[in-house]
């Protein structure tokens, strides 16, 4: 007899169930209401109710949480560089790299597409993941549980910030970076923008000539991802210094 092959409700528990684990292992948090950690794991590519409420929910807690971490830890800190360090801490190459820590991707939910070009690994899938998760435990937990679980995703982030001092944003040391060794400047091409109006998110790429290519940014204004974008290409070619 030919052994039943699992229903998609079946697959679907077998999933959370999974994911519910992980979240255990990795940031010792079990969700009340588990259909919060499954909207946060689901990307809007996908079938039914997705991340995106979440996430600008949880980037406000972020960025609290970080305002509070920073304004303690800096107490002689101007506020430019305040927001300096706090803005090093929430942009999503950040987030990205933290989701690739904890593992997110492989449990992240995707449209078809998504899972066919790789979605599981963008840097912006990743990221907005991350923020739709503390969004969630927020709304499962309320803030200080929501502020625990940031400071253990964090880690050694949240102990050992930046001091903010002389940091010029990407596009500037990345125009420096090429301007220093005579090659022609990047270009930044919007490529995606998405969202309604008043919440809006762009995507935009940032090309410099061979060997470099393209990578990708993206942010609630076009400057933001622009930022990011020039971000992944210093970090490509191996500018990362942020003095």
């Amino acid at each position: 007899m030919a052994a039943r092959q699992p229903a998609d409700a079946d697959l679907e528990r077998l999933t959370l169930d999974k994911a519910a684990a992980w979240l255990k292992d990795k940031l010792a948090y079990e969700f009340m209401n588990e259909a919060l950690l499954q909207q946060a794991l689901t990307h809007r590519s996908a079938k039914g109710t997705n991340n995106e409420r979440l996430e600008f929910l949880g980037d406000s807690v972020l960025q609290v949480v970080m305002s509070e971490l920073v304004f303690e830890a800096r107490p002689d800190a101007t506020e430019g560089r305040l927001s300096r360090i706090r803005s090093s801490l929430v942009k999503d190459t950040t987030l990205s790299q933290i989701a690739a820590e904890l593992g997110i991707g492989e449990h992240l939910v995707l449209g078809s597409g998504e899972q066919k070009t790789g979605g599981h690994r963008r840097a912006s899938i990743l990221a907005d993941a991350v923020e739709a998760i503390f969004g969630a435990v927020y709304l499962d937990a309320g803030y200080e549980e929501a502020r625990d679980i940031i400071l253990r995703a964090y880690g050694e982030r949240a102990t050992n910030l930046p001091d903010g001092a002389g940091q010029r944003d990407p596009k500037s040391r990345l125009q420096e970076y090429l301007q220093a060794r005579q090659r022609p400047l990047p270009v930044y091409r919007m490529e995606r923008v998405s969202g309604k109006a008043h919440r809006q998110s762009f995507e935009v790429s940032c090309s410099v000539e061979a060997p470099a290519g393209s990578t990708y940014g993206k942010g609630s204004t076009r400057r933001d991802a622009e930022q990011e974008a020039a971000a992944a290409m210093l970090a490509r070619i191996g500018d990362d210094d942020d003095g």
